[in-house]
């Protein structure tokens, strides 16, 4: 069945037929709805694929489940003919979108011999192409998130795009970083009528001027270029005016952290938002070695075992291995995740080595207390669970969809802290990219939230051969 082109738009526009791939269902189910007033068209492939993807508790069986169910709700709504098109009610607005189009008989395109006959990408790209030619006006485009797949489509003359939907960015380059370095000409610019006053051992600076309206609740602002270094969090803004609450030196031994000091600005503006009682939800991004995960014990511990503030730390990641899986594991959930929680072990010894009180006896009591006092969870057990007045730390985050984030996230009871760890350069998910990964996601739509707080660590701090690597390798 090659759908009928449809009339044109009172903008004189056609609107184009996406092809779906079985991936990008299986991907998003909603993705269904996220094409505008386009129509889309499911080859009878993707059905039986999906088909066989129902069964099983993982995240792509659920979601393969959602979208039949989808496919249900749009199908039984209609009393229109299939052939004739199924019209779209979109989720994010009122009224209807495109029409939904489902193969009803057999189509052969005209593959090449050299294409594998009853291969289902085949058949799908045999699809797309008898489309092309039943409607050579109207753009059809194959939608998949299988890159070998659109290679293939652009080979036969097809168009092929990637499922965009899901990108927070396009360009990570833009992605949020938590700090902004004042411009050159802020003191001459915004200092004329600067109020100041001191409060609880921190300085206040009231600004007005053109740079208050780009500045968002909870970013870094530092000028250290001047005579006077300014290293400021942005407290407030109302309007054109905007509050700066100056930080605290993390960097003087004073100041440390469970023994650790912040060795760069960076993770200077890191452990001020760690250790932030205001703050509910910190992310951390930044390669290995910039100590992330350093950071997000030393001050979970200093507020667990020093100031009671939460009864213990949970820490859980993405079980994706780094080359061949080597199994299943023997034990309870904590012994399963063990070989996974290499860091949380390097650190705690670290950690362990910074103190030099009580001898080799106390920091062996100290060393039982710390690991009394952390647990480690699996994400595969995480939903429908409530933590209250824990440390939360997701480690290696950019291995999370949006979704799966958001069923994290949500875990948080009255009390919880939440800091998400990770690297966007390391992304070891199919199909998931660095503009599509769930600590993209949250970065992008958590920002100017006046309890949430991110910063981008930039400098390498374990080791010069390991600051080397990871710029020439």
């Amino acid at each position: 069945m090659a759908p009928k082109p449809r009339p044109q738009a009172k903008k004189s526009r056609i609107t184009k037929l996406f092809v779906l791939d079985t991936n990008v269902l299986m991907h998003d189910p909603a993705s269904l709805f996220r094409f505008e007033e386009h129509d889309v068209y499911l080859p009878i492939g993707t059905l039986e694929e999906l088909d066989n993807h129902k069964r099983g508790l993982s995240d792509v069986a659920r979601n393969a489940r959602q979208a039949s169910r989808f496919l249900d709700e749009i199908v039984s709504d209609s009393v229109a003919d299939i052939k004739a098109g199924l019209a779209i009610r979109t989720r994010d607005r009122a009224g209807t979108g495109g029409r939904l189009y489902l193969q009803t008989e057999a189509i052969n395109g005209g593959l090449p011999a050299t294409f594998a006959a009853g291969k289902t990408d085949n058949h799908i790209l045999q699809v797309v192409r008898h489309l092309q030619k039943a409607a050579p006006q109207r753009q059809v485009i194959l939608v998949s998130k299988d890159i070998n797949m659109r290679v293939k489509a652009r080979a036969l003359g097809l168009a092929a795009e990637d499922y965009f939907n899901d990108k927070v960015l396009d360009d990570t380059d833009l992605l949020y970083s938590g700090a902004r370095a004042l411009p050159a000409d802020f003191w001459d610019t915004h200092g004329r009528d600067m109020e100041s006053w001191k409060k609880e051992g921190h300085t206040y600076y009231r600004v007005r001027g053109p740079l208050v309206p780009k500045l968002l609740l909870n970013e870094f602002v530092f000028d250290d270029t001047g005579e006077r270094p300014l290293y400021a969090l942005v407290k407030e803004k109302s309007g054109r005016s905007a509050v700066l609450e100056t930080v605290r030196d993390y960097t003087h031994a004073k100041n440390s952290v469970w023994g650790i000091t912040a060795r760069n600005r960076e993770q200077n503006f890191a452990l001020n938002l760690l250790m932030n009682p205001a703050i509910d939800f910190v992310t951390l991004l930044g390669q290995a070695g910039t100590g992330k995960t350093l950071l997000a014990l030393a001050s979970g511990l200093t507020l667990v075992l020093d100031q009671k503030r939460y009864t213990e730390i949970i820490m859980t990641r993405v079980t994706v291995p780094l080359g061949e899986d080597i199994g299943f594991l023997p034990g309870t959930e904590e012994e399963k995740m063990q070989p996974w929680m290499g860091a949380l072990e390097d650190n705690l010894d670290v950690l362990n080595a910074t103190d030099e009180s009580g001898g080799e006896w106390g920091r062996a009591a100290t060393r039982d207390l710390v690991r009394s006092r952390i647990k480690i969870k699996s994400l595969n057990f995480m939903r429908g669970r409530t933590f209250v007045n824990k440390w939360l730390i997701i480690d290696e985050a950019q291995n999370l969809t949006p979704k799966q984030m958001k069923t994290l996230v949500t875990r948080a009871g009255p009390g919880t802290k939440v800091v998400c760890l990770g690297n966007i350069a390391q992304i070891d998910t199919p199909y998931l990219t660095e503009g599509s990964s769930g600590l993209t996601y949250v970065v992008a739509r958590m920002k100017d939230w006046s309890h949430a707080g991110h910063v981008t660590l930039a400098r390498g701090e374990r080791s010069r051969l390991a600051d080397h690597a990871a710029t020439a390798l």
